[in-house]
């Protein structure tokens, strides 16, 4: 059994009275189960305040992004391995937001991820197609199996060492969701992937504005495994409810 994860992705939100306020409410209201985990991506600053909020709890915490270099001239960015000395568990990689807005390619999404997994942490590979590609030639199949491919030759056996997040870009921020069918198709699809690569057990999360509305029968689908939950992740009751559900 995969079991299910709700990893909550801040973005750029946050302060450290509004943080502290979040976290406090999670751990109140967190229950943990041998089938259910939760986990929170930060921004860089506050991963010393996540980390001495949440450790030795059953949440768990992690990073947005991650430099593909160990170390050296790339001012600005920050390596997993700084990232491993503040705790984190999870680091995002190729989120939806970094490939448009930054222009990561999928080669740059893979070297992150495989950083990431050196340094002994577990990236959160992000894969999705906006709505122009949805509709464009070869449809959500050419994006996503391009995408997941990347990863997958250069992660080769280390792709079971994954969490997957499936990401319809015209359903973040957007207050559209992919149907509960529309999800389950996707990841059906990223399964049949992960089995041929013999890594069948890789978690599979969605992500494309989860609500405590929707999540209920977004998890019920025999391929979701979970979510990553952007803008409801910094409502500490609608959070709960998602990862409860």
């Amino acid at each position: 059994m995969r079991g299910k994860l709700v990893v909550g992705n801040w973005k750029m939100n946050g302060g450290l009275a509004e943080n502290a306020a979040l976290m406090v409410a999670l751990l109140a209201g967190w229950k943990p189960r041998a089938d259910r985990a939760m986990a929170v991506c930060v921004p860089y600053p506050y991963l010393g305040q996540a980390r001495d909020a949440l450790a030795g709890s059953p949440i768990a915490w992690g990073a947005q992004d991650a430099s593909p270099h160990a170390s050296g001239a790339y001012t600005g960015d920050v390596s997993a391995g700084m990232l491993a000395e503040f705790g984190c568990r999870y680091v995002l990689a190729g989120h939806s937001e970094r490939r448009q807005v930054h222009g990561e390619s999928d080669a740059v999404v893979a070297a992150k991820a495989a950083a990431v997994l050196k340094a002994g942490l577990t990236p959160v590979v992000c894969v999705g197609e906006t709505l122009a590609e949805r509709d464009g030639p070869g449809g959500w199949q050419a994006v996503v199996g391009r995408q997941f491919d990347a990863v997958a030759a250069v992660l080769k056996a280390d792709l079971a060492l994954v969490v997957l997040a499936y990401e319809p870009v015209w359903a973040i921020g957007t207050g559209r969701t992919a149907s509960p069918e529309q999800a389950q198709e996707v990841h059906a699809f990223l399964r049949n992937r992960l089995g041929k690569a013999g890594a069948a057990g890789v978690q599979v999360l969605y992500g494309g504005s989860v609500k405590a509305g929707n999540a209920g029968a977004l998890f019920a689908m025999p391929d979701v495994d979970g979510g990553l939950v952007g803008g409801a992740s910094l409502n500490a009751a609608e959070f709960l409810a998602i990862a409860t559900a």
